[in-house]
């Protein structure tokens, strides 16, 4: 076989698909490949590699070999010079631009590997193609305070997939996960979620398959303009490295041993109370009890819900739905009999 010396030459002007194109090059510059070897290196599906591998063939620049102990064809790359086939140094004519370009004009330092997805619609039509053959791992980047329905609706229905084939699916974002974000678009309380994590703000927005083929868009303040798709291993090992610091500093969303807490008559009243906008000192008032106690009942039910501070507290006791106090019998205020005992 022989080897291409120095920058492989584009053969999108020459009749080739980028996926064509793409393929050339990792055959170039990795050595002769499987169909198989090829789909799992360049994260692309079978029907496309297939026809890839095709058109290269057709070209001659590409051949298909049978080897000992190798099942299937292994492809072989075809000089791009030397031969009748070869690739010419010029072309004859301007190349026609292709419908998605191989690489990014401002992005050229980052090497080969490196594809332009004009499109959102197009973005989600190549993650789910990833996604349908992603086998261990999906890292995600979410820097969005909000999500839209068109991008999260689809999402949703990514990671049951993903979840249920047993795929490793880690999320950094900075949305809290209560209540659920995307409980608005689909996801049920009871189904298994990705791990998450929390921060207040993130690099970029990202997303890694089996590490081997990475997605962030072209312009970050305007997915509308597309996202590169990158394939390059060390492009795609420093984006993971970068997923995997901001991972190492985020607040891992647990699991809190007493989430399922249950109030005292007290405790619902002085929830109550201060539901109702009553301060420390009124509600005192209100229960016949000193001030400290308030402070001190209120510290305790920060304490058993993993809370910092009082309006994290007022999510929480509103998420298990504790905020109200307990009906009286009698629909009125509780009497004095069945008010705690002053205290001094």
């Amino acid at each position: 076989m022989t080897t291409q010396v120095g920058p492989v030459p584009s053969l999108i002007g020459w009749g080739a698909s980028p996926d064509a194109d793409l393929v050339y090059r990792r055959l170039v510059t990795f050595g002769r490949a499987t169909a198989g070897e090829l789909l799992r290196d360049l994260g692309m599906t079978r029907p496309r590699v297939t026809e890839a591998l095709d058109k290269l063939a057709a070209l001659g620049l590409a051949a298909g070999r049978r080897a000992p102990g190798r099942a299937g064809l292994v492809w072989v790359p075809r000089a791009a010079v030397g031969t009748h086939r070869a690739v010419p140094t010029r072309a004859p004519e301007p190349a026609p631009r292709p419908a998605v370009p191989e690489v990014v004009a401002h992005a050229v330092r980052l090497g080969e590997g490196l594809r332009h997805l004009r499109t959102r619609e197009a973005t989600r039509a190549r993650l789910a193609e990833l996604v349908a053959i992603a086998r261990h791992e999906h890292l995600a980047m979410n820097p969005e305070a909000r999500f839209d329905a068109a991008a999260a609706q689809p999402a949703v229905s990514m990671d049951r997939a993903l979840l249920a084939r047993g795929v490793d699916m880690r999320v950094l974002g900075v949305q809290p996960t209560t209540p659920d974000p995307m409980s608005h678009f689909g996801r049920t309380a009871g189904e298994r979620r990705p791990a998450y994590r929390e921060m207040p703000a993130v690099p970029m927005k990202l997303f890694v398959v089996d590490r081997k083929v990475a997605l962030f868009p072209v312009t970050p303040s305007d997915v509308n303009r597309g996202y590169l798709e990158v394939t390059q291993p060390p492009v795609v090992s420093a984006l993971v490295a970068l997923f995997e610091r901001h991972w190492a500093t985020g607040r891992a969303v647990q699991e809190n041993p007493m989430s399922r807490i249950d109030l005292d008559p007290r405790e619902h009243l002085l929830v109550g109370l201060l539901a109702q906008g009553h301060t420390d000192v009124s509600a005192a008032r209100e229960l016949r009890v000193s001030t400290r106690t308030v402070s001190t009942i209120v510290r305790s039910l920060m304490d058993r819900l993993g809370v910092d501070n009082r309006f994290q507290l007022g999510v929480a006791l509103g998420a298990r739905h504790l905020v109200e106090p307990p009906p009286e019998p009698d629909g009125g205020r509780p009497s004095r009999e069945g008010r705690p005992p002053e205290e001094p």
